[in-house]
């Protein structure tokens, strides 16, 4: 139900109208405010200084957590550059960057995983912790052993070849296209106790217990002969 509501004033009535001269009738809650134009321009003055007040006072929505590469794509075949030697590959780990971790990350680590080896088992290919929170990026070979840009303090586990290092992809000959999950970490402290020796299942158990956020991106790979 609408309620008619009118300010008093001494204006007289128009010729022919219900309302007075000079008001702009304005709907607010359940009713119709008849109010002046000087009262109509002030009250939208109001209006205007409360909504942006409460545009400052809202909360910034948190930036999405993100990993990017310039050599692996989500959904695309990985390059001949990150195939492993034994598949005739050049074995280069891919570089990364990533933006947008939540607050308390204290470090990252990175994993690259194929879920679609042994039958399903999964087979790690890479596995790199302890990355410093000041560090967002991990250059083209940087998960080569030795490489010296792994960044300082960061360490790589041994990964299911038995290596502590980057090795690539290299599914059996007339296998489906497997599917290479490459994931960062947002870690809540600084360092995991794990060494290079470390395996993927420990380091698997150290983040799932220490991890704040991850983004991941995807690439396949398919090996013809």
């Amino acid at each position: 139900m609408l309620v008619a509501i009118y300010l008093s004033s001494g204006l007289t009535s128009c010729p022919g109208q219900s309302t007075r001269c000079g008001r702009v009738p304005i709907v607010i809650g359940l009713g119709i405010l008849g109010v002046t134009d000087k009262q109509e321009v002030e009250a939208m003055r109001w209006l205007i200084l409360g909504a942006a007040l409460s545009a400052v006072a809202a909360p910034v929505a948190a930036a999405e957590f993100m990993l990017s590469s310039t050599e692996v794509k989500s959904g695309s075949p990985m390059g001949i550059a990150q195939v492993f030697t034994v598949c005739k590959g050049q074995n280069i780990s891919p570089a990364l960057s990533w933006s947008g971790e939540p607050t308390g990350t204290q470090s990252f680590a990175v994993t690259m995983y194929d879920p679609d080896a042994r039958a399903g088992d999964g087979w790690w290919h890479w596995l790199v912790f302890n990355i410093p929170a000041t560090v967002h990026s991990l250059a083209a070979g940087a998960g080569s052993d030795g490489s010296k840009d792994l960044p300082p303090g960061a360490g790589q586990g041994r990964n299911d070849f038995g290596l502590s290092q980057y090795s690539g992809p290299c599914p059996p000959v007339g296998d489906h296209a497997h599917h290479y999950e490459i994931t960062v970490y947002a870690v809540k402290v600084a360092q995991l106790p794990l060494g290079n020796t470390a395996s993927g299942a420990a380091v698997s158990s150290q983040l799932r217990a220490n991890t704040l956020a991850t983004a991941k991106i995807v690439g396949r790979y398919e090996r013809s002969h």
